[in-house]
């Protein structure tokens, strides 16, 4: 993906933020950015690495704040209030992963990304992947982790897609919690106006539905997908209460 330079409206619509919000994280040095003369510019892959690090810490209050937000951007893509029915199938889904290290676990995730038919560079992917895991871990508290590329590009991509993978043997993937992880969702966004709304959504299922239970309990893969698409209905059902 070209190197691209933002304006402070521009990063202030991808993050679904006010104008003032952003200025006000730019007066405390608490975003990433470049003065040039009198104008406040952005770069985009900062600006991605820092969302993407940032959302996966928010607290549950402003976690649900965000996702309201960012879903309204999100229907700009795919018009339905649900994200995962159009991005992730059964076949996506690998149960029973024998990887036993962080390398390991994207190497095979490439592989199940590599055959779902939407990916155009396994090898970039996997690049990608671990130029972002070398800067921080993309594992999550509860035992689940979501890696991503470093910066979402819309060239890997033939359309957005999700792939599951469940390690037989919980390994050790940098979760914050010092806790070990068995569920891998790979978030690999075409559009990367999708990007920041998935983790989100995913985040969400996590904290507010018992998915992660669920998913590690179901037998094979049919059953750890319809399981994401009801946590998926849940979720959204709770925000609206």
């Amino acid at each position: 993906m070209p190197y691209q330079i933002l304006s402070l409206d521009a990063v202030a619509e991808y993050l679904n933020l006010t104008p003032a919000d952003v200025r006000q994280r730019v007066k405390y040095n608490e975003i990433p950015h470049e003065k040039r003369g009198h104008r406040v510019v952005f770069s985009k892959d900062e600006i991605d690495l820092w969302a993407s690090q940032r959302l996966l810490r928010l607290p549950d209050q402003r976690l649900t704040a965000y996702h309201e937000k960012s879903s309204r951007g999100a229907r700009l893509i795919l018009p339905q209030r649900t994200l995962l029915p159009e991005m992730i199938l059964p076949s996506f889904i690998a149960p029973a992963m024998s990887a036993k290290t962080k390398s390991s676990v994207l190497h095979e995730l490439v592989e199940v990304a590599g055959a779902s038919g939407r990916l155009n560079n396994a090898g970039d992917l996997l690049a990608s992947l671990e130029a972002r895991e070398a800067l921080c871990s993309t594992g999550m508290p509860g035992g689940f982790a979501l890696p991503h590329p470093r910066v979402p590009d819309p060239y890997l991509f033939d359309s957005s897609f999700i792939i599951l993978g469940r390690t037989l043997q919980e390994i050790h993937f940098g979760a914050p919690d010092g806790q070990p992880t068995s569920l891998f969702l790979l978030i690999c966004c075409q559009d990367d106006r999708l990007h920041l709304p998935t983790l989100a959504r995913i985040c969400l299922m996590a904290r507010e539905t018992a998915i992660l239970d669920q998913l590690r309990q179901a037998p094979a893969a049919a059953a750890m997908h319809a399981a994401l698409i009801a946590a998926e209905e849940e979720a959204l059902a709770k925000t609206r209460t």
